[in-house]
């Protein structure tokens, strides 16, 4: 019960800060023309996404909600990836040029620490419980943290060196993370769902 405690506490957290976070990033990203920012504040968006289905799922722990949660985790990272993608190639051909944001080299930097906390928490919490759901929202969890960090350092070498072209090719690694773990949540919903298709049935 203490485990299950600690877990909806992990998500409230992350959920907390994310709320916040996704309309400062947001807003330093529409004021920069950031690619990179626009781009994590809507990871923000799946993280908050994420979050509610797992606190849904540590409600209510079932196979049933564990393969769906990890389904919609999985489809989540899948628009990320399809909308950076575009919004990657609409900077290149436009030209657009990102400003120096402050904010959102700050707030970066300050998710960053945060997250991985947090994400350290959620492996130790989802270990204990042998919960895969709040092990793969950790997984999420640490690459928003990687994440912050990308967007951190394309930030500042645009600030610092004038480096336009970094900041959005930061939006490659959340790509890259984006597209690894869609596939590990969807794998993952499978392998349960073939496990509840194994398990022995009761004559009637």
């Amino acid at each position: 019960m203490a485990l299950l405690k600690r877990g909806l506490l992990l998500e409230y957290l992350t959920l907390g800060w994310n709320v916040v976070g996704v309309i400062l990033v947001i807003l330093a990203a529409y004021a920069a023309r950031s690619v990179a920012l626009a781009g994590f504040g809507l990871d923000s968006l799946i993280e908050i996404f994420a979050s509610v289905v797992v606190i849904w799922q540590l409600r209510g722990m079932h196979l049933n909600r564990e393969r769906l949660a990890l389904r919609l985790i999985g489809i989540a990272f899948l628009v990320l990836i399809i909308y950076i993608l575009a919004q990657l190639l609409y900077t290149f051909l436009s030209g657009t040029r990102p400003a120096t944001s402050v904010g959102g080299i700050v707030w970066t930097a300050a998710t960053f620490a945060a997250m991985l906390l947090l994400a350290f928490g959620k492996r130790m919490t989802g270990q204990k419980l042998q919960n895969e759901v709040l092990l793969t929202e950790g997984r999420v969890t640490l690459v928003d943290a990687y994440l912050a960090g990308a967007v951190l350092l394309g930030l500042l070498l645009n600030t610092l060196f004038g480096w336009w072209w970094a900041d959005p090719l930061a939006s490659l690694v959340i790509i890259y993370y984006g597209i690894r773990e869609a596939l590990h949540a969807l794998h993952e919903s499978q392998q349960i769902g073939k496990e509840s298709s194994d398990l022995p049935t009761i004559p009637g």
